[in-house]
């Protein structure tokens, strides 16, 4: 088992209690069981954050479980956890969640989990840790916090933990070169290929070069798009309107198996000359899964804050949460249909689908400026 470096004292940055402040609280919750909560979706910058956020937690003789509620279906995340043996349990209700001591948040800040926060909360389970790279949200309120928005991915605060000496890694520890390959593909996919990393991400990126498994890494990021993907991708290309350089495409109806094609379509559309914001979104529905519209944004303009244009447009739900919210250059929204979920109708769906999409419509328009061109012929080309 790994071994807290404590030989004298973690090397920490002058300035810089957050690593000690983790530490303490770890301690505190020696021999107890958490559960780490990612995203419905996991992505990722989650899965590798949950990860090497388990590795850490046995040196300090926690036990702990992955937790999400939705889908990996991603074909590299499908990857990742195949080829690195990541364990991952997907939330239902006959999870005993009382024989867990503390619940840990990652990569998100209780807002896009799904119903497990609620549960969680109402069995009074302590949120014990919460480390994430995305902007401030409310609810939750943590013994340790992390939150640092201007990092590109959440696996770059954990290597920067690494580096640090939270606990010794080894290249001869194979759990520990799995760890650093998963923190190493997060940092990539959430910085969009270092495009928009900052000089943390790169120096996290140098401090795991030393220890990630560079064949591991390149079988993972080499995964084809599958069929239905494209698919999606086809009919996001045939719906889209441009409209003041934004291309927003409604793709209708999709399993939620095929959920992760949404971001993918939008990352597509973003590549077109002269659009530099593209929102894709759709009706997911399927088998014990919430019938939900679900989008993705990505923007190459420096002057759209993703989390600040989502939050204004989709704004919050009845409790209080934002259906919505992002990081620089990305973002996503997921509205509950609630009374409206299920039919199965043909006629009934479309219905449905296209008053849903109407507002999705009317509401971008408006937060964009270009309501006027609503009765107008919209661009497609």
């Amino acid at each position: 088992m790994d071994e807290p470096n404590e030989k004298n004292t973690p090397v920490i940055p002058e300035g810089d209690r957050k690593l000690q402040d983790l530490i303490t609280e770890l301690k505190a919750h020696k021999g107890e069981n958490h559960l780490i909560v990612l995203q419905e979706f996991p992505d990722p910058d989650a899965i590798a954050s949950g990860f090497a956020h388990q590795v850490i937690c046995r040196a300090f003789n926690i036990r702990s479980t992955l937790v999400y509620c939705g889908r990996i279906s991603h074909q590299q995340n499908i990857a990742l956890v195949k080829l690195l043996g990541i364990e991952m349990m997907k939330y239902d209700t006959s999870i005993d969640l009382m024989s867990f001591d503390g619940a840990v948040f990652l990569d998100n800040q209780g807002t896009t989990v799904g119903p497990v926060s609620a549960a969680l909360e109402e069995r009074k389970i302590p949120t014990l840790i919460i480390i994430d790279h995305h902007e401030p949200q409310e609810g939750l309120k943590p013994v340790f916090k992390d939150v640092r928005p201007k990092i590109g991915a959440t696996a770059s605060i954990y290597a920067q933990y690494l580096k640090n000496g939270i606990i010794e890694i080894k290249t001869s520890d194979k759990t520990h070169v799995m760890m650093a390959t998963a923190l190493t593909h997060g940092i990539i996919t959430d910085t969009n290929g270092f495009v928009y990393a900052h000089k943390e991400d790169f120096q996290a990126a140098e401090f795991l070069a030393e220890y990630r498994d560079a064949d591991i890494l390149a079988q993972i990021m080499n995964q084809s798009r599958s069929k239905q993907t494209m698919k999606v991708i086809h009919k996001a290309l045939g719906s889209r309107k441009i409209v003041e350089s934004f291309s927003i495409s409604g793709v209708g109806y999709l399993r939620a198996d095929d959920r992760d094609a949404i971001p993918q379509a939008a990352d597509f559309l973003l590549t077109e000359e002269n659009v530099h914001t593209a929102i894709v979104y759709g009706i997911v529905s399927g088998d014990n899964w919430d019938e939900s519209v679900v989008g993705s944004m990505r923007t190459n303009r420096i002057t759209i804050d993703p989390d600040q244009f989502i939050k204004e447009v989709f704004g919050r739900d009845a409790s209080g949460q934002y259906f919505g919210g992002g990081k620089m250059s990305a973002g996503g929204f997921h509205i509950p249909l609630g009374f409206l979920s299920g039919g199965d109708d043909p006629d009934y769906q479309e219905n449905k689908w296209a008053v849903f999409n109407e507002q999705i419509l009317q509401k971008i328009y408006l937060k964009i400026g270009a309501k006027a061109q609503k009765d107008k012929k919209e661009t497609r080309e």
